[in-house]
């Protein structure tokens, strides 16, 4: 019988066996981007691996359909003076009693220097610096890209959006061209892929949309705050269209409107001022009949508190999750309970004393989702560390 001091004086190259690629990339695929980023010292090949393209995707698709929103983080902003950025768990929000925000670093930051936050797709995100710098920013990995001068102001309009088909990212804004009539505006389009900036004119028929756009199925979605249709662009081929709300009743009754996306469907959170709030959603894309009126909340409080509400994900409890300034709302349809997860760490951030912005401007730019993803950390255009 061989001793234990035999056992253990084999070899390594006798016991050691070697691991196939496709089970190494199936597990790093499903780490956090902040270990990564330790493992890409363990070896050559295993920095290759993580540095690919093919593995940022691999590791996107994972990250952006997990149901347990893991690798999700919600990043809120601070009111005036200080600006700054705080980021905590999406999972910790909905399945936590207690979740703490910390602070998040964000490119370019200056003293009393104005940031919104314009949206958040596959981990990147979009910020405009004082009304004018224009910037793509993965938090993951700390890398920042500058955008090129559009040459505008006064915008009036904002989306940010992947376009799927040239696999591109692209940034829509949009100004007034004339301060005599608010239906005349000029869009601007940018493309990654190209790094530069188109001009396009649009004139709309009624009013105008709101500031924020809504990205789904390749389009970018705009609706007014109030009744009219839905405005969109395809960001594939650049061409508009537009789209009709639901029917929210009949009689002659203020309402507030605010859009976003519940699961893979469009929805709108209609506001009824001192009453209630419907939640409506598209089951059907395109088709306004398909338009269904899922649950009613009842403001028990000061309805203007929870003016623009927009649905931002459902648990796997069926809990819906809602965000009005920095405080948080956990809606369960299923009893009508409602629970608020306590955020720590969160003082002075928007929605607690912001009174200088409207309604929808003090919601929308100051909560967003990301997730951790490596994605744009080897485009052809260059990402600068956040430090730099």
């Amino acid at each position: 019988m061989e001793s234990k001091a035999q056992v253990s004086s084999i070899s390594m190259e006798e016991s050691s066996f070697e691991i196939p690629i496709e089970l190494i990339t199936e597990i790093l695929s499903r780490l956090p981007v902040k270990s990564l980023l330790r493992f890409r010292c363990v070896s050559k090949s295993w920095l290759s691996l993580i540095s690919s393209p093919e593995f940022a995707y691999t590791h996107l698709g994972i990250a952006a359909n997990s149901k347990e929103y893991t690798q999700h983080s919600v990043i809120l902003k601070s009111c005036p003076p200080d600006f700054k950025l705080k980021n905590c768990s999406l999972s910790s929000l909905l399945y936590d009693s207690v979740t703490e925000a910390f602070d998040l670093g964000y490119p370019m930051k200056k003293p009393r220097g104005y940031v919104r936050i314009m949206g958040s797709v596959n981990g990147l995100v979009c910020l405009v610096i004082e009304e004018k710098y224009f910037l793509l920013w993965n938090p993951s990995i700390r890398k920042f890209k500058k955008l090129p001068d559009p040459r505008g102001g006064d915008y009036i309009m904002y989306g940010f959006g992947y376009d799927e088909f040239h696999d591109d990212y692209k940034v829509v804004i949009s100004d007034r061209l004339s301060y005599d009539s608010l239906d005349h505006v000029g869009v601007r389009i940018y493309s990654l892929k190209s790094d530069s900036w188109r001009n396009i004119r649009e004139r709309w028929s009624g009013k105008l949309p709101s500031l924020w756009g809504v990205l789904l199925n390749g389009k970018l979605h705009w609706t007014s705050l109030t009744r009219s249709d839905i405005v969109y662009i395809d960001l594939a081929d650049e061409k508009w269209g537009k789209m009709k709300q639901p029917c929210f009743g009949k009689g002659d009754f203020d309402i507030w409107l605010c859009m976003g996306v519940l699961g893979s469907d469009l929805s709108l959170f209609c506001n009824i001022p001192k009453t209630r709030a419907d939640m409506w959603v598209m089951k059907e894309y395109g088709v306004k009949e398909s338009w269904t009126k899922m649950f009613t909340v009842n403001w028990s409080d000061d309805p203007v508190e929870y003016a623009f509400c927009p649905p931002f994900c459902m648990s796997n409890k069926g809990e819906i999750l809602f965000g009005f300034g920095s405080t948080f709302m956990i809606y369960n349809p299923k009893d009508s309970s409602i629970r608020y997860p306590e955020v720590t760490n969160r003082e002075n951030l928007v929605g607690e004393k912001e009174e200088a912005q409207g309604l929808e401007e003090r919601l929308r730019s100051g909560i967003v989702f990301s997730f951790g993803t490596f994605l744009a950390a080897n485009s052809k255009f260059v990402f600068r560390s956040t430090n730099s």
